[in-house]
């Protein structure tokens, strides 16, 4: 259980450094976007066990991944800047 948590743990942080990384000009600062993708990825890691109740290592990963990345994805903001219509 240990392992598993320490691998989602670590998959997280080096997401969220990719994310950051590559999206810094979209992203918060840079603290809240590695805690959010740590937590997410612990998160996802529960879910999965919790979920499939399975010891295998490979899905508690890539449901990991994919809430870390969702959680991550939620810290965006738009790119450029948004253009209102008079009429609205």
């Amino acid at each position: 259980m240990l392992l598993e948590a320490l691998s989602s743990a670590i998959l997280g942080l080096a997401l969220a450094w990719a994310a950051y990384h590559r999206l810094s000009h979209r992203l918060p600062r840079r603290a809240l976007v590695l805690a959010t993708g740590v937590a997410g990825a612990l998160f996802g890691a529960f879910v999965m066990n919790t979920a499939l109740d399975a010891g295998n290592l490979l899905t508690m990963l890539v449901g990991a991944a994919v809430v870390s990345v969702a959680s991550l994805s939620l810290l965006l903001r738009p790119a450029g800047r948004l253009h209102h219509s008079a009429t609205a």
